[in-house]
């Protein structure tokens, strides 16, 4: 039995970092145990082939909380940005690109060339998306309520639900609730003719969920992404000096200031359990280290099903957790460049932002048509950065790195992945070369990590990014189920810090921040 600590942190990714500095901050003797060699989870650099690095899994940064920022300094210990306030490029194949900046003159100019009417229509209509997206805004840092009780705190919050809801006035709120579950491909055609716009919101709506633009609740999904956009959801995209583990690495060192201690490779096998209460935890070592207190950052089915155990848990507790829906359907496709690449119509500028592949509503549909059933997209959609022009350090002179989301590619691929993932490497490629003539003859090097290689690496079941599928029935007080909604869990001393319970995914913190809230509290589920 090694020594014994206030608390144990199972996973080193970005919430668990999070976590373990508020812990540590508060003056709790804190471990963070990571399996990998190095931390920060899906939010690391990584070379592809030495000299190129890129970002392994999320490369933009647009979501991580103002108050895990200013709490935790991360700018004292190296974090910076390279780029900041980036534009969005939705690309067409006749070089008639859409612009969406954080310059609404320039986004209107750009606009009125495909619709004018659409110009005049947009500033409104993103004006009340944002109202509406402060709503969920204002519950990313709350503990959600349980349901069916007469305690005097969950009360509170449903009844601050309900006002945030209703403040918005009689006219806002109705229609609040009219769109909120509905899928975002109708509320789209409702305002807007263009269809670069249409395709790009669509795009944003369902990336790194499992469901198409046609799908209820991706209006709500696209309500998530904007709520954690920065202030007032104005999705100011921006980049990293060094890569997404750049900022894993200043997290940690946030967190070892406040007196965490952090272990690399260390991977827990079991969670210990004694007189019906944590008890710490088993190391695939053998090394077992006691603690009263254990947060898991990983996914709940692996932390009940597979760490715990179910014998600790009820019957009804543990089907629910086994019918958590997470089949991912993102891959991530990295490119090491000769030179830059030439996109048809896209200046050296522009390449600096991000580069979408949506042309349309029903491109992205049909593309998540395929994962329907267990096939790749043919005609991909893709979120393309190529991060080297802002960031030197990534690349040696005159080479460059280029880095892209890929949908759809389901976990449940028929044939399974080991044997596809060529195949559709190169149709993603095909894909770019339509709209940058010039990339193949560039590529040094590739590397497409599927879902598979997600569950592999990262430890993501499914290699779903979101821990578990994002939607109404699975969102703020029922995330990640009843009876775990509060990041208590059944087992006295147990909690939950990572991306499978509210508010979800994304490299934000949130989750972190609000499960050391709930420990240091003393929070027991119920």
């Amino acid at each position: 039995m090694s020594k014994a600590y206030d608390a144990i942190i199972i996973g080193g990714g970005h919430n668990g970092l999070v976590c373990a500095a508020y812990l540590a901050r508060a003056r709790k003797r804190t471990l963070v145990l990571e399996a990998t060699d190095r931390v920060g989870g899906a939010a690391v650099t990584r070379e592809i082939i030495p000299g190129f690095k890129v970002s392994a899994c999320a490369h933009l940064l647009y979501l991580l909380h103002p108050k895990v920022l200013t709490d935790l300094r991360v700018q004292d210990h190296g974090f910076k940005l390279s780029a900041r306030d980036m534009s969005t490029l939705p690309l067409a194949e006749d070089g008639r690109h859409l612009v969406l900046a954080t310059d609404s003159a320039l986004t209107s100019a750009s606009l009125s060339a495909h619709s004018a009417a659409d110009a005049v229509a947009l500033p409104a209509f993103q004006a009340r998306i944002r109202r509406f997206a402060r709503v969920i805004q204002r519950l990313l840092t709350e503990t959600p309520p349980r349901l069916g009780t007469r305690n005097r705190s969950d009360q509170l919050a449903l009844l601050k639900l309900a006002w945030s809801i209703r403040r918005l006035g009689r006219q806002d709120m109705r229609e609040f609730l009219r769109i909120a579950g509905m899928n975002v491909a109708d509320l789209l055609e409702e305002q807007f003719e263009t269809d670069l716009l249409c395709g790009a919101y669509a795009f944003d709506a369902v990336l790194g969920t499992r469901l198409g633009p046609r799908s209820p609740n991706s209006t709500l999904t696209w309500f998530y992404r904007l709520a954690g956009g920065g202030k007032n959801g104005s999705n100011a995209l921006a980049q990293p000096e060094g890569g997404m583990g750049a900022l894993s690495d200043a997290l940690a060192a946030s967190a070892k200031s406040a007196g965490a201690e952090i272990r690399t490779g260390s991977s827990v096998t079991q969670i210990r359990v004694e007189s019906d209460r944590v008890a710490g935890v088993v190391l695939d070592s053998g090394e077992e280290i006691k603690a009263d207190l254990v947060v898991s950052n990983a996914d709940p089915k692996r932390t009940f099903l597979s760490l715990l155990g179910t014998q600790y848990l009820d019957t009804g507790f543990v089907r629910r957790i086994r019918d958590i829906p997470m089949r991912g359907t993102a891959a991530k496709l990295h490119l090491a460049l000769d030179g830059l690449p030439s996109f048809s119509g896209v200046d050296r500028a522009q390449l600096g932002g991000r580069l979408l592949i949506a042309p349309s509503i029903g491109y992205v549909e049909r593309a998540f048509n395929h994962a329907k059933y267990g096939e790749y997209s043919e005609a991909p959609v893709l979120e393309i950065t190529i991060p080297s022009l802002h960031d030197s350090t990534l690349t040696p002179a005159g080479k460059h790195v280029l880095s892209a989301i890929v949908q759809y590619a389901p976990s449940d691929l028929k044939g399974g992945w080991d044997d596809m993932r060529e195949a559709f490497a190169d149709n993603v490629i095909d894909t770019l070369a339509r709209y940058a003539p010039d990339l193949k003859d560039k590529i040094i090097a590739r590397e497409l990590l599927t879902p598979l290689d997600l569950e592999r690496e990262f430890g993501m079941a499914g290699g779903h990014w979101h821990h578990g599928e994002l939607g109404l029935e699975r969102f703020f007080m029922l995330r990640p189920v009843p009876g775990a909604t509060q990041y208590a869990t059944p087992l006295p001393g147990l909690y939950l810090c990572g991306a499978g319970c509210h508010p979800g995914g994304g490299v934000m913190g949130a989750a972190g921040m609000n499960a050391a809230r709930e420990v240091l509290a003393g929070r027991v589920a119920a």
